[in-house]
């Protein structure tokens, strides 16, 4: 036998299994480092997820209307900024849950900071724009306590707040939805391995408020501004100028002046008669009282109210109570300064920001 041969192969056939034995080694230390890549890359995004479930989490809260989950959820634990918004009266709860449950949301951009634990997450929402809604429930509650006044009833501030509430319910039935969107982004910090926004913005109570806050206050604001148009003289919005007759025709009611004619008031003074024919729009019983305010004069000088001499059914006519569809002949009596042109001024009385107004001139001689 050939020893040196024999000693040749197995020198030869040595190497490769050294060979084989290091790559064996490379391949473990690559699936170590790639597994350990792997896991800070795992990590990182599990970590990143967390911010964004809390954001939505929040969101939830507020579709539902669950005021302690998202109280939960903020790290500053405030809920002030709920304080003047309507959401929190038990009276108009079931309405808000109603408008808060139609709203969507989509996660948009976030930044997350894993170093200092902050984050903020960017969130598109659409929701509900209440204006439409708030605008019929206000112009319908102001007819109402009106009508109610006059027949000498006074609510308690209980019973307003339930008659707007029932309202607002009604309202929301008969309204089409409309929806706008908005962009919030919230931003959040980890406290106590818990991340959380840091507090309740503004914007968020007004998706909430359906672009609203206190119905109250938007009463209060627009009889505030009819009192300051009834005393200043001012039209708050005023059809074109083309429009120069008293004739008004809404979903509420139609007015038009049919005539008018100058005769004697109770203390023997010049008064002015003017005859519209009123046509009640709505669903239900109305009145001119209550739909139409009406005004008169002369110079620029706000003419007054007259009591005329004569006996005229139609001057009834204004506080009568009218059938939906149905049409009657209403009186309007104004005691007059001299013979100078008069100018007419209609709107309607409890119009929602103001409304329109029409305006006509007429001559007495």
């Amino acid at each position: 036998m050939d020893t040196n041969n024999q000693e040749v192969y197995e020198e030869q056939s040595a190497a490769p299994r050294r060979k084989k034995k290091k790559k064996k080694g490379w391949i473990i230390f690559l699936i170590i480092l790639i597994l350990a890549v792997a896991g800070g890359t795992g990590f990182y995004f599990m970590q990143r997820q967390k911010p964004i479930s809390a954001t939505e989490d929040f969101l939830e809260n507020m579709r539902a209307m669950n005021f302690d989950g998202m109280k939960n959820l903020l790290q500053s634990n405030d809920m002030s900024a709920l304080d003047n918004a309507d959401i929190t009266s038990d009276a108009y709860s079931s309405f808000f849950m109603k408008i808060n449950e139609k709203m969507t949301y989509k996660i948009g951009k976030t930044n997350f900071h894993i170093q200092n634990g902050t984050a903020s997450v960017t969130v598109h929402i659409n929701y509900i724009d209440g204006a439409d809604i708030y605008k019929e429930t206000i112009s319908e509650f102001l007819k109402q306590i009106v009508s109610t006044a006059f027949s000498g009833t006074t609510l308690t501030e209980e019973e307003t707040q339930q008659k707007l509430a029932s309202l607002l319910e009604e309202k929301s039935g008969s309204v089409e939805d409309k929806f706008t969107s908005i962009d919030i982004t919230y931003p959040l910090i980890e406290a106590d391995g818990k991340w959380k926004i840091v507090s309740l913005d503004a914007d968020t109570v007004k998706v909430m408020s359906a672009n609203f806050t206190n119905v109250q206050d938007e009463i209060n604001q627009s009889l505030a501004e009819m009192n300051n148009s009834e005393n200043a003289g001012v039209e708050a919005t005023v059809t074109p100028a083309e429009t120069t007759s008293i004739d008004m025709d809404n979903d509420h009611f139609t007015l038009r002046l049919k005539e008018f004619r100058v005769t004697q008031a109770i203390d023997d003074s010049d008064c002015l008669l003017l005859y519209c024919d009123y046509t009640n729009n709505s669903s239900s019983s109305s009145s001119a009282l209550v739909d139409v305010q009406l005004s008169a004069k002369q110079n620029g000088e706000k003419l007054s109210p007259a009591v005329p001499k004569e006996d005229e059914p139609a001057i009834d006519n204004y506080i009568a109570e009218v059938e939906p569809g149905s049409t009657v002949t209403v009186c309007y009596a104004f005691s007059l300064n001299d013979k100078s042109d008069v100018t007419l001024e209609a709107s309607e009385a409890f119009a929602f920001g103001g409304g329109n107004v029409t305006s006509q001139t007429i001559k007495l001689q």
